[in-house]
């Protein structure tokens, strides 16, 4: 241990674009570069032709070389079953964060060699069950003892916090990144920092604002040349950094221009790119995602229970915040500007670096205290019974409801539905909707041996327990037998079994040996077969896709619902419902599978 620091406890954020390691030293957060002195690691995990694992810049650098040997984004596929191709093998996003956070361990290794290291990771404060899951085994796989995952939003009012500890005042998070979006309402009392309320969208970010450049990109090409670039793999990664350089270029300039030469080649002539973009031109591209942005602004305000003008300060995080529209309407908005206090690209990680510091006694409890809230809502499915008396089941009950404060306890009371019951299952969810099929499954677990009873009479108390790091415990009790069962939505790693979370962790830690440091060059001029059948799975065209299957999910809602005639309309409430509960499950080819026997069904409806 050097510069007599405190025991290894270190802060991360893990982002979408960008991560950043931090720590305490000298009882302040400060963020832990790499060997060339750089803070910032991006977030892209490359296999070289080698095999070799490179992560970071060269990695990002290698997005237009070698897109098939090249993976960004993938915190956008945490907590989902999907897979990813990458140098001939099938990982799991898990795995592939894993692969990031060990690069990020390899800061702090010269500060505290042949030591086990324990870390406080930040999520997006929207991130469900899963992902918040996902992202501790990913931080397990890596090698650290993850201490606990707080949010994003509430880390950087942290970081801000540590240095404005006097006076009550609101403060307003706004943090937009690469791949996601919250904004939280926080309270600040000599040191005390309560999260009032907290939103956000999981899938609203940088990403989105890039791929739709690249969409008008490749619509100037497709009506001058007649070819879609998106088509072509190498092309389609072109296309993806000139629109991130394009973006970063509008947030300092009211204008930006792309010139490529030689973009693809089509029918044995080369394709050209030459493209000129005003800044409010590409406002207007990404004003939908922008809107979006400020109608969550307007809703964190009310549920906090307070008016635009009760709010002090602004702060800014992410580096789409960099975007001028943003601090305009904020400002618009607010009446004030927002903050300049602190690094958008960095509030994150020293803010979890406090927490860590918190935990540790590096920084004395007594000097902050901190509080969060559920970002959502928590309950069990429940019937209710409908005129006639029956029970029609499929309901959702909250028990926690959202922006309670953490951490928290509650119990209700619930009744058997049918004569002579022995045993009831209770069906776990997380969500807002109210029914369960819209919401997050989180699972579900069996109470049996009830007494033989009238419907309505044995009664079952039902407890939810939520923790700092967002992990839910939940138990059921038989009120007269005192019996009870119970699950813990925390350490059960949606995994297949304990051995293959320890094979995924000796693969990290082998792959750590082949780790390329960002001095060793990587053969971007590498021939890539584009006709490969192992190609990447691209998070930015994937998100792209589900994007377009919402809208026109949308679009059908609308015409189905337009749809006159007693049969008729009863037919197209059913597919309505199926398409709201595909839609619901995340799921790319179920949703699409639905929209086609939709549309067939409207069809067949104007024949």
């Amino acid at each position: 241990m050097k510069d007599g620091m405190s025991p290894p406890i270190v802060g991360i954020d893990l982002g979408t674009t960008n991560s950043v390691i931090a720590i305490i030293r000298g009882g302040h957060p400060e963020v832990v570069p790499d060997a060339n002195d750089e803070v910032i690691v991006p977030s892209v995990v490359l296999v070289d032709l080698d095999g070799k694992i490179v992560v970071g810049r060269d990695a990002r650098a290698a997005l237009v070389a070698m897109p098939d040997r090249t993976i960004a984004a993938v915190k956008r596929k945490m907590g989902l079953p999907d897979t990813v191709q990458l140098g001939g093998q099938s990982w799991r996003p898990e795995e592939i964060s894993a692969m990031i956070l060990r690069k990020l361990r390899t800061h702090v290794e010269l500060l505290f060699p042949d030591q086990e290291i324990e870390a406080v990771i930040t999520v997006p404060a929207y991130f469900n069950e899963a992902q918040r899951r996902a992202t501790k085994e990913a931080g397990e796989l890596a090698g650290f003892r993850v201490e606990r995952i707080i949010n994003e939003p509430t880390a950087a009012a942290l970081a801000y916090g540590f240095y404005n500890l006097r006076g009550e005042r609101y403060l307003l998070v706004y943090d937009l990144g690469g791949g996601t979006f919250d904004v939280s309402v926080i309270r600040m009392s000599d040191g005390a920092l309560e999260v009032l309320a907290s939103t956000g969208d999981r899938a609203l970010g940088g990403e989105d604002f890039d791929w739709r450049l690249v969409d008008a990109l490749a619509e100037r090409i497709m009506a001058q040349a007649g070819v879609d670039p998106r088509e072509d793999l190498a092309a389609r990664a072109t296309l993806k950094e000139v629109a991130e350089q394009m973006k970063w270029q509008l947030s300092d300039k009211t204008t930006a221009e792309a010139s490529v030469p030689v973009l693809m080649m089509h029918n044995g002539r080369p394709v050209r790119l030459d493209a000129h973009v005003t800044r409010k031109q590409f406002e207007a591209m990404i004003s939908p995602w922008l809107e979006r942005t400020m109608q969550l602004v307007d809703e964190v305000v009310q549920e906090a229970h307070l008016s635009a003008d009760q709010i002090h300060d602004l702060l800014l995080v992410g580096g789409s915040t960099r975007i001028p529209w943003v601090r305009d309407h904020l400002t618009n908005r607010f009446g004030k500007a927002p903050l300049n206090t602190v690094d958008p690209d960095l509030a994150v990680a020293l803010g979890a670096a406090v927490q860590a510091g918190l935990k540790s006694g590096q920084i004395p409890e007594s000097t902050m205290v901190a509080t969060d809230v559920a970002p959502f809502s928590m309950g069990i499915a429940v019937a209710e019974r409908d005129w006639l008396g029956r029970p029609i089941p499929g309901f959702y009950h909250p028990i926690i409801s959202k922006n309670t404060t953490i951490p928290v306890a509650r119990t209700d009371r619930f009744y058997t539905v049918v004569d002579n019951q022995t045993e009831i299952e209770v069906e776990v969810y997380q969500g807002e909707h109210p029914r369960v099929s819209q919401n997050f499954s989180l699972g579900s677990f069996l109470v049996k041996g009830l007494p033989p009873k009238p419907a309505g009479v044995e009664a079952i108390d039902v407890t939810f327990r939520y923790n700092l790091n967002g992990m839910l415990e939940v138990k059921a009790r038989s009120v007269s037998t005192g019996e009870e069962m119970g699950m813990v939505v925390q350490d059960a790693l949606d995994r297949a079994s304990p051995e293959a979370l320890e094979k995924s962790r000796q693969q990290i830690e082998a792959l750590a040996t082949t780790l390329v440091d960002q001095d060793d060059e990587v053969d971007e001029d590498a021939v890539i077969d584009q006709e490969d059948d192992a190609q990447i799975v691209d998070d930015g065209a994937a998100s792209q896709g589900w994007d377009a299957l919402v809208r026109e999910k949308a679009r059908l809602v609308r015409e189905l619902a337009q749809i006159q005639g007693h049969k008729l309309v009863a037919s197209a409430r059913q597919w309505i419902a199926q398409l709201e509960e595909a839609e619901a499950s995340g799921e790319s080819e179920r949703l699409e599978a639905v929209l086609n026997e939709a549309t067939d069904f409207l069809i067949d409806c104007q024949l």
